[in-house]
């Protein structure tokens, strides 16, 4: 029941002085379902982070009678590697004069930025009625089941003054487009910074973003990882860091992170080895002109097909000779039947990442195939496979070459 909910918790943070001094510490203020005294450890541990990440910039608040509502995401990592998303929404209460902001946060195991950014709203809708008016929305929201792809639900609500109102909520049909802004990525880097980013994620390398805002940390950091697919990034995934835990970039293993940029000057000053930085550099204004849906799936599909020219011939060096008549890869065979002196190269060291591992690992598990974007995309090359030279992975590693001539680090 717990997995087929849209969430599983919502809270209310909100900024109370800290004494002495003029700095804010943030706290839950409110809580939907109400706190259970059987929350476990781990229950415990998130709820008490929870406020960080809601305000990971909190002393740089101060009361104010004009703010801009902001959506933005977190992650939080359980101790098996499970992943909850924290959906957030800063808004100004309604009110006179200066006032601190708050934040409503929906915890939920589901992955889907647009559904919930549209939830909030609603929420903020609402609250500025009256605030007794969210609890029984949320408890509409909550009980309503997680649409498949490309389905629509519907969320029964009352609203004083306007009577029963209905909430459609919808998924696109491409799951893989749900949780991601490929604009907003595409806005802030350029080209080459974007081969670079790309490179550094294949690679198992350690990434930090910086922006001046929130959602934008959190959008373009949920894009990149975006566009791994079929691969899952299997390490540390932070996209907003609160600053009071910049220290976790001193991690020894592979991450990718999101900072505020008044924390840049702190994590340059970190004795961090081989980590990228990147920031925001605006490409030409005529890539602010495609916004629709078509978009997003021609920018996945570039990629998609990156990987197809890469490893979409994986199924010819799948055998039964593993233990017990499983299913293995044929690991040196695979490693030298690409045609590309190049590829073959970058695939020695892409063949030794964790992502690659779970891969193949889930395929050698599957007896009876894998059904997906990917499966169908290395179908239809693999019916044209081998070809003397693929010139689309080809083009990608000699541009690589030129964007990472002044990175000592790949």
């Amino acid at each position: 029941l717990q997995e087929q909910r849209l969430f599983q918790q919502f809270v209310v943070v909100s900024l109370r002085k800290a004494s002495p001094g003029n700095t804010y510490i943030p706290e839950i203020t409110q809580q939907f379902p109400t706190k259970s005294s059987r929350l476990t450890r781990e229950a415990e541990d998130r709820l008490r982070a929870i406020p960080k990440f809601c305000f990971p910039d909190c002393h740089d608040w101060r009361p104010s009678s004009d703010h801009t509502s902001e959506t933005f995401s977190f992650v939080l990592t359980g101790e098996d590697g499970s992943r909850l998303f924290g959906y957030c929404r800063k808004i100004l209460p309604s009110g006179k004069g200066k006032r601190l902001p708050e934040v409503h946060c929906i915890i939920s195991r589901l992955g889907c930025f647009n559904l919930f950014s549209k939830i909030l709203e609603e929420v903020e809708r609402r609250r500025e009625i009256s605030p007794a008016l969210v609890h029984p929305f949320m408890h509409s929201v909550m009980e309503a089941p997680f649409p498949a792809p490309g389905r629509t639900i519907t969320v029964k609500s009352f609203l004083p003054g306007s009577g029963n109102e209905v909430l459609t909520l919808c998924r696109p049909v491409d799951s893989r487009l749900e949780h991601v802004d490929f604009e907003s990525l595409l806005q802030c880097l350029s080209v080459t910074r974007l081969l670079q980013v790309f490179a550094s994620l294949l690679l198992e390398r350690r990434v930090i973003f910086i922006a001046d805002k929130l959602s934008v940390l959190s959008r373009c950091a949920h894009s990149a990882l975006a566009l791994l697919y079929p691969f899952t990034w299997q390490h540390t995934f932070v996209p907003v860091l609160p600053a009071s835990m910049l220290d976790i970039c001193c991690s020894p293993t592979p991450f990718v992170m999101g900072a505020l940029s008044p924390s840049l000057p702190e994590v340059l000053d970190m004795p961090i080895e081989e980590v990228s930085h990147f920031q925001g550099a605006y490409l030409s204004p005529l890539i602010f002109l495609i916004k629709d849906v078509l978009y997003h799936t021609l920018v996945s599909e570039a990629f998609v097909w990156f990987f197809v020219e890469l490893v979409g011939h994986y199924s010819l060096y799948m055998s039964d000779t593993g233990p017990g008549g499983t299913r293995e890869l044929q690991r040196d065979a695979f490693g030298k039947s690409h045609p590309s002196r190049g590829v073959r190269q970058f695939l020695q060291l892409f063949m030794d990442t964790q992502m690659f591992a779970g891969f193949i690992h889930d395929r050698e598990l599957r007896k009876g195939g894998v059904k997906g974007l990917f499966e169908m995309r290395a179908a239809e090359y693999l019916d044209s496979y081998p070809e003397p030279e693929p010139s689309g992975v080809n083009k990608f590693f000699k541009g690589l070459g030129k964007s990472f001539s002044s990175f000592p680090f790949i």
